[in-house]
């Protein structure tokens, strides 16, 4: 068997073998769009892996014959004198799984090589940060550490660092195997309801770097506004940084729409792309990208994931376009999605006491105790709801998460890490928020309300009011009162009974 496929446009195989990442990179090159080069290691792999102990016979050969392509795609050598190559070690599994498993960044940076590297640019400012950033990523995989570190670290079982490039590459994916089994990913799993037994394809490429200079920087787009709908890119960039950076949540971004000032020619190409993309998947997508020197690169795409109201007016939108037809908005919109249509939010009112103001991330309105940890929020939610409150959340607040009815962070954008997972579980959210101080700060138990519509947080209990669903839910029932050739009174058997129809045709 072999275990490691090139990262092509020819790759057939599906999202359950080269895993979800994987497969959207190969739908991106086809559409002739710049993806570094690399390859992928499959789930067949991480299950031999998790089920042995340790990587597959045979698999050390496979690996440095794909590092030798990656070599002749880019003109660089792995770990060896020259201009050295440098990789990232990236998770994918079949089913998207955002932030829950570890990934190495700036992977080949040697001792020696991190020389190499500050001579070819002539900086080697650039180039420690960056060995900096490999030795920090990689220690927090392979130790389950976060913090800063230096050469000579221990890794594992109090191991020195290898300074071998090849062996630091076997550890890393199997580190991020391992990760696999982390509580934050088997929880993430639980409450989506992923088998436990897929294992995760695991993405090598070529590094592009968006902290290289002036030109250079990260970002997270998305095609179309998810919590409105609104047919216009959004998301959030950096300029100068590389792209944890964006959606870790502990760097202040800036509002994507800033790219056409800074960087007019990636904004250009990253807008046709966004096209092109949703072209291709018939559906609005979410895409990760770096740029390096004004080059544009693209690391991640799928489909993009919505409020309930965003994701109606996205199917009606694409319905009318043309792009799906009618049939295949109604199937896109479940029952949940119309509950979920109207959004409450916190009524504007004098009485209001308003603790601070932030991002709103995820629509909707929550109301709970304050836990600001993970552990507290586990103690706290067996006795009532709790708005989990961070500085910024991490894949290791995945339980904390999971119990919240609400979250707020005082840092990140509306792609940052808990924005993200907030949207993908469904829970209101506000990011960004400057958390308030002195006799206004908040404590554990404080009793919040947390409005992620409009990014106001009050204390206590506020009043609230409904927004109406907007004309696309109409229109959305009324294909579906066609489809169903039935009239109910409640918009929600509508929705329903349309997706009855649709099933039994289908």
């Amino acid at each position: 068997m072999k275990w490691i496929r090139p990262l092509s446009a020819e790759a057939e195989e599906s999202a359950e073998v080269l895993g979800a990442k994987a497969r959207g990179l190969v739908e991106l090159q086809r559409l002739g769009l710049p993806v570094p080069p690399g390859f992928v290691v499959t789930t067949e792999a991480c299950r031999a892996f998790l089920r042995d102990g340790h990587l597959p016979d045979g698999f050390t050969s496979e690996l440095a014959d794909a590092i030798r392509d990656v070599e002749a795609a880019t003109g660089r050598r792995f770990g060896g004198p020259g201009r050295p190559l440098v990789v990232s070690v990236r998770s994918g599994a079949a089913v998207s799984m955002p932030g829950m498993m570890d990934t190495v960044l700036n992977l080949g940076l040697t001792a020696e090589t991190t020389a190499a590297l500050a001579a070819e640019t002539g900086d080697a400012r650039f180039a420690h940060a960056a060995r900096q950033r490999f030795l920090s990523t990689f220690a927090a995989a392979t130790a389950d550490v976060d913090a800063n570190v230096s050469d000579g670290v221990a890794v594992r079982d109090d191991a020195p660092l290898p300074d071998d490039a090849a062996r630091q590459l076997e550890l890393a994916l199997g580190a991020v195997f391992s990760s696999w089994h982390t509580e934050r990913a088997r929880t993430y799993r639980e409450l989506h309801d992923v088998p436990h037994d897929l294992g995760t394809a695991v993405v090598v490429q070529a590094m592009v770097f968006g902290n290289r200079d002036a030109h250079s920087g990260s970002g997270v787009a998305f095609s179309r506004n998810p919590n409105t709908g609104e047919n216009a890119p959004y998301g959030d960039v950096l300029f100068g940084h590389q792209g944890d950076d964006v959606v870790s949540g502990r760097t202040r971004t800036r509002p994507l729409l800033d790219l056409a000032e800074h960087a007019p020619t990636v904004w250009a190409a990253l807008r046709t792309a966004l096209w092109r993309i949703e072209e291709s998947l018939r559906d609005a997508c979410y895409v990760e990208f770096t740029f390096q020197c004004g080059e544009l690169w693209f690391l991640q795409c799928r489909p993009a994931r919505f409020s309930a109201a965003a994701a109606v007016r996205v199917a009606t939108d694409l319905a009318d376009a043309g792009t799906i037809t009618r049939e295949a908005a109604l199937l896109r919109v479940t029952p949940l999605h119309l509950r979920h249509a109207r959004t409450p939010r916190i009524a504007p009112s004098p009485d209001v006491d308003v603790l601070t103001r932030g991002v709103g991330a995820c629509p909707g309105v929550a109301v709970g105790r304050v836990a600001t940890t993970t552990e507290s929020a586990l103690c706290m939610a067996a006795t009532g709801p709790v708005v989990l409150v961070r500085p910024e959340t991490s894949p290791h607040d995945m339980p904390g998460l999971a119990v919240a009815t609400g979250i707020l962070t005082a840092r990140g954008g509306p792609t940052s890490h808990a924005a993200v997972v907030a949207r993908a579980l469904g829970k209101p959210a506000v990011v960004g928020a400057p958390l308030p101080t002195g006799d206004r700060a908040l404590r554990e138990g404080t009793l919040i309300t947390v409005d992620g519509t409009t990014g106001t947080v009050a204390l206590g209990t506020p009043p609230l009011t409904t927004t109406e669903p907007d004309a696309a839910v109409e229109r959305l029932l009324t294909w579906a009162d066609t489809v169903s050739g039935t009239h109910p009174p409640e918009p929600e058997p509508r929705l329903a009974a349309a997706h009855a129809v649709l099933r039994d045709a289908g």
